[in-house]
């Protein structure tokens, strides 16, 4: 596929006619708006962003099946939402002048065509059998180029895409009549778009789904903290064996909880609103310090990013527009927005912090969906609350324990350790549960120092959808630390353990978390003929982080505890003594001691990848010699 320069040849005609051609544009305010700082940030990334979509738009008018799509550095195949990218352009349209953007809007909604069905969806895919709910965001995404940038068109191109709109959202009408008719993001969000559909279009049938739905989802809370739930195969309502609903950190706080509040504070919904805001503040705690996201635990954790989930639009919109709920929600989306800006390359938001250092490339999907949010954010900055980095996030000031019921997790700080340990059993499709943090693993180590240590990944890396996901690249090895033996050439793991649980206390400066889980293999059959029983002990104090691991069973095959460090391939790692490793951070130096000898397992390179959370590490492991490994991380 070719790409050359293209210049737009549509005349400026209807809408914008009467208008000399720069006042077509929208210029920025000449008063300083409030919250420069943030306002800046969010201005350049969605401008960097859609200067690094153009340079990969394929431009060749005289070929309508590629004319305006986004070629993906990183998939060979199509992706079918590209026309998402249509608002921010636009948006960067009216808020710069630059003719580009506008040429690149129209192009990528016109090539839109190629995935639009007759009964007025778009596949996510080429195939006209592919998923079509994705229609939702697209129609959200058109709803708002309408009616913020509108002006941008000609009368012919306005009206064309206007019946278009329609077309979309008497199929979302439809396909989400109910918060259940499948995962419950889809219903979420199609709160928001009927509404914004429905006073664009002035249907007022539209309208009263949202409020309709609106309503329906309240049931949708957990009743300890707000989660929303319903991130789980085959019915929003399913529970697991433990009696734990489906919740999605990454879902959740990226696309569900933003549709949530742009209606609820449209609609002065104040029992929705209340909800959101219970909500936002219970899942800010998995908010890490440097606006990472800890979904180690998340039913959905298969597209798990360190900064949010792959295909998902951002954290932004509901964190920003809610910041005078809690000033500390302005803190998260400041931090996160930072994350997203270190972790773009070349105008592309990359999959996770160590993609670049490893040579991975970056799917388009995870740009043109962000770059919605952040369009959201600059036509709506008048309405917004102040936004400032000032209130601490609750990670960075936590000491002791958090747990939460309904996740089976339990959250730990002290000094500057923070941890999340995990027994959750929801299952997000059990004919392929590719296994999140579960079995009393420690899905997320981070040091206020020298970053995240330790997080989770897949057990098995797999595509779930294979159209969302990247492969990965090298040998498949899993990031979450883990007790594991191959026996007769079969992998047992406590990650397979479902059934586990723990009890966590937290005397005398330090804190305690102990349980007992078993070796099982993909299957869940516990393993027969070496020691299946073990107890894991994890015990945090200012200091350092200690790990035991103990079994009274005999061990008749080699079983190690393993631990993969995060660590980027530039960071020296030494092992002076047999039981001794240390690797050498920009921040400082973490050492891993243990009480047998410490092993690096071989990887192509000098680290693993994982594509979940898009990150390196150098995986070690404790081979045991008796029945018991205890290893100690401190940061020195």
């Amino acid at each position: 596929m070719n790409r050359r320069e293209f210049i737009h040849t549509t005349a400026f005609t209807g809408i914008g006619l009467s208008l000399p051609f720069s006042s077509i544009f929208a210029t920025e305010n000449s008063s300083s708006p409030h919250s420069e700082e943030y306002r800046e940030l969010v201005f350049n990334l969605l401008k960097d962003w859609c200067d690094g979509m153009i340079k990969v738009q394929i431009i060749n008018p005289s070929d309508p099946k590629v004319h305006g799509l986004l070629d993906c550095p990183a998939c060979e195949t199509i992706h079918g939402r590209v026309s998402d990218a249509v608002y921010p352009f636009f948006y960067m349209a009216k808020a710069t002048g630059e003719k580009k953007y506008l040429d690149a809007g129209i192009a990528v909604f016109e090539w839109s065509q190629n995935v639009s069905q007759p009964d007025g969806s778009w596949t996510n895919d080429l195939s006209p059998k592919s998923w079509n709910g994705t229609t939702v965001f697209g129609a959200i995404a058109l709803a708002e180029t309408l009616k913020y940038h509108g002006n941008l068109l000609n009368v012919e191109r306005y009206k064309k895409w206007t019946e278009r709109l329609g077309e979309a959202a008497e199929f979302i009408y439809d396909k989400f009549p109910a918060i259940d008719a499948t995962n419950v993001n889809y219903g979420a969000t199609n709160i928001y778009a009927m509404n914004l559909i429905g006073n664009l279009l002035d249907e007022p049938k539209y309208i009263a789904l949202s409020r309709k739905l609106a309503a329906e989802v309240k049931n949708y809370f957990t009743q300890s903290n707000s989660l929303l739930f319903g991130e789980v195969k085959p019915t929003a309502h399913k529970l697991s064996e433990k009696g734990l609903p489906g919740v999605d950190l990454g879902y959740n706080l990226e696309e569900s909880i933003n549709s949530l509040a742009l209606y609820a504070l449209h609609e002065k919904d104040e029992e929705l609103l209340e909800l959101v805001r219970k909500s936002l503040t219970n899942q800010m705690e998995f908010i890490l310090p440097d606006g990472g996201m800890d979904n180690s635990w998340g039913t959905r954790m298969f597209k798990w990013t360190y900064w949010g989930s792959r295909t998902c639009d951002g954290l932004q919109p509901a964190f920003s527009l809610m910041a005078d709920y809690n000033p500390a929600f302005g803190t998260a989306t400041f931090k996160n927005t930072e994350l997203l800006k270190r972790c773009t390359s070349d105008g592309l938001l990359h999959g996770g912090p160590h993609y670049v250092s490893h040579g991975i490339k970056p799917c388009i999907h995870h740009t043109f969906t962000h770059t919605k949010s952040l369009a959201l954010l600059l036509d709506h900055w008048d309405e917004m609350p102040v936004i400032s980095k000032s209130n601490p996030l609750p990670r960075a000031e936590a000491d002791g324990l958090r747990y939460f019921e309904e996740l089976d997790t339990v959250l730990f700080a002290r000094g500057d350790w923070r941890g999340t340990v995990s027994a959750y059993d929801a299952e997000y499709y059990p004919k392929m549960d590719l296994r999140q943090a579960t079995g009393n693993s420690l899905g997320m180590l981070y040091h206020n120092k020298v970053g995240m240590l330790c997080a989770a990944s897949l057990a098995v890396y797999r595509l779930m959808e294979p159209l969302n996901q990247q492969d990965a690249p090298g040998k498949d090895i899993a990031l979450t630390p883990r007790l594991e033996t191959f026996f007769d050439g079969e992998w047992f793991t406590n990650l397979y353990d479902l059934s586990a649980v723990f009890s966590s206390n937290d005397q005398e400066g330090e804190i305690s978390i102990s349980g007992d889980v078993k070796l099982k293999n993909e299957a869940r059959e516990i393993i027969d003929g070496s020691a299946a029983d073990f107890e894991i002990t994890y015990l945090c104090s200012e200091k350092e982080l200690r790990i035991n691991a103990k079994t009274k069973q005999a061990i008749k095959g080699k079983t190690s505890f393993t631990i993969p460090i995060i660590s980027k391939n530039n960071e020296p790692a030494e092992q002076p003594e047999a039981n001794v490793i240390i690797i050498t951070k920009p921040e400082g130096k973490v050492k891993i001691t243990a009480n047998v000898p410490l092993t690096i397992i071989e990887t192509e390179k000098s680290r693993t990848f994982n594509m979940v959370p898009g990150v390196e590490a150098l995986p070690i492991k404790a081979d045991f010699d008796s029945n018991s490994v205890e290893l100690t991380i401190t940061v020195i």
